[in-house]
Parts: structure tokens; C-alpha cells; sequence
């Protein structure tokens, strides 16, 4: 796959090749329309019992080992601001079909409700906890319990909300990752300098489709390999910082360099001038 631009690349990672045709910047696609995809076919991989199988290997493994510090992620969650450890929410699952997603809370209790669904870079909702969680991605590991549960997988379409869901009657499981996360991995870098009244339309009208076609295009021509190259390289992005594209840089101060003192001669030409040699 490459990647839908240079401006959603990270400057450092370089993602593995995976099967996804080349998509147009998401600024230059102008969708007034509604479009969403319906129905999209799936590889034989995407729908097998062999995918459940690692799915749940994994989460089995992931849950065991990290058990205790997610305990403890939790009570500092708890303890480090108001409201419960863990957000949960109603999301579009396979078929439509509505489920709760967990994560770490990472939000003051209640804000969800008082502000725009989309969070992103620099949102005063989110706690100081909150922004290293969300900085390595750990808030997303308790949705280990929802592949348990069968309700995600480890590499599939984000889970959206209702009002966000492009992928009508999704055959597969939404995933912890995907194409369209990792192309995406900033989003809320890039959404950052917008008001909060203009999100939804500027989400709606340039990212939304084009996620939902990266992953509808991964997950039709997915295997085993691309999944396990996906999960690498989704492991590789949490370690790196955000690009440069996306942080303000102020021009560096005028160096100045400053000489030293050279020794004065007599000019034999005339002693009333001085010069350097």
C-alpha cells in the first residue's frame, strides 16, 4: 500500500508495502455528496477462522502479560482526575451491529458530552494522564477485551460512531489497527489549527471517505503477512514523534560570529591610517 499522501506520512517511519492502490490527498477530494460504501467484498483471511484464532492468541497473551500494569494504568486513571478508569461508548461493529468499545478515560468526566465527538491536538478536555496515554497509544489497549469478546479484531477498520460510519454492512471486524490508522496517525495533529464548530464538516467532507476506501481496499486484498506488517509498523509509529509538518517551528536567531582582535600595523604609506591584515 502507499500511503494517500506525503503530508499523512511520518517523516521517519517507512511503512511496508501493503496492497492498497494510490489514493489522491485527502485536501483535493471534495465529497458534497453522500457516498458510502456498501456491502465491500473481503479476502479469504479477512473472514476466516484462522484470523479469530490469532486474534485471540494474541489477546489471550496481551491480557496475561500486561494484566497487572493495566490494573495499575487504571487506578492512576482513577486517581490522577474525577469520573471512572475506562470510557466506554457505543460503536458500529460487523453488520451494523452496535458495541461498547473500552479505553483508558483520558478526558475530564462528562466533557464527551459538552463538546465536539472529534478531540484533537491541544484539547483542553483532555487530562495531563491523558496526553501520554494517548501519546503511545495505551489507552487503546483495554479494546484487548472487546477481540476477546469477538467483537474487534487486532487489524480492521476503526470502530467509528453511527454518525461517522462510511462502510455499510462491514463483513469483518473493526480492529485495534488499520490502513486507514496508520495512514492517519496524526489526524489530530492536522485537525489541531480548526475550530471546534468546523470539525465535523471538515472531517465529513475530506477524511472520512477516504479512510473508509483505504481500509475497504486493505481489507479486500488482506493476508496473514500484510497483517503482521501492519501490526509492526503500527507499533513503530507509537515510538515516533509527530513530523515536522505538523509543529510549529520559529525561525532560528541570526547567528552572529564574532572574530578576534587582529594585531594593529603602522601603514608605511601614511601613519595616519590603520589597517587590518
Amino acid at each position: 500500500m502507499q500511503l494517500p499522501s506525503r503530508a499523512l506520512e511520518s517523516s521517519a517511519l517507512s511503512a511496508p508495502a501493503f496492497p492498497i492502490a494510490v489514493l489522491p490527498p485527502a485536501i483535493q477530494i471534495a465529497p458534497d455528496r453522500e457516498t458510502r460504501i456498501k456491502s465491500p467484498s473481503a479476502s479469504d483471511w479477512s473472514l476466516s477462522e484462522s484470523k479469530r484464532l490469532f486474534d485471540l492468541s494474541i489477546a489471550l497473551l496481551v491480557l496475561a502479560l500486561l494484566g497487572l500494569p493495566l490494573l495499575a494504568i487504571a487506578l492512576c486513571v482513577r486517581l490522577c482526575s474525577r469520573g471512572p478508569a475506562f470510557f466506554v461508548q457505543q460503536r458500529v461493529g460487523r453488520w451494523g451491529q452496535l458495541f461498547r468499545i473500552y479505553k483508558f478515560r483520558t478526558m475530564t468526566f462528562g466533557s464527551d458530552k459538552n463538546g465536539p465527538a472529534i478531540t484533537v491536538a491541544g484539547d483542553r478536555r483532555i487530562t495531563a494522564l491523558g496526553r501520554w496515554l494517548r501519546r503511545l497509544k495505551i489507552d487503546e489497549l483495554p479494546q484487548f477485551y472487546n477481540v476477546l469478546r469477538g467483537e474487534m479484531s487486532l487489524v480492521g477498520p476503526r470502530p467509528k460512531l453511527p454518525q461517522y460510519e462510511a462502510i455499510v454492512n462491514m463483513p469483518y471486524r473493526p480492529g485495534i489497527t488499520g490502513a486507514a490508522t496508520l495512514a492517519f496517525r496524526h489526524e489530530e495533529e492536522m485537525l489541531r489549527h480548526l475550530q471546534p464548530s468546523q470539525l465535523d464538516h471538515f472531517y465529513n467532507r475530506h477524511i472520512r471517505q477516504l479512510k473508509a476506501r483505504i481500509d475497504a481496499r486493505y481489507m479486500c486484498r488482506a493476508s496473514f503477512r500484510s497483517d503482521l506488517r501492519l501490526i509492526g509498523a503500527t507499533f513503530l509509529s507509537c515510538l515516533q514523534p509527530p513530523p515536522a509538518l505538523f509543529s510549529v517551528r520559529s525561525a532560528p536567531p541570526p547567528q552572529i560570529v564574532a572574530y578576534p582582535p587582529q594585531p594593529l600595523h603602522k601603514s608605511s604609506a601614511a601613519t595616519s591610517f590603520e589597517t587590518v591584515n
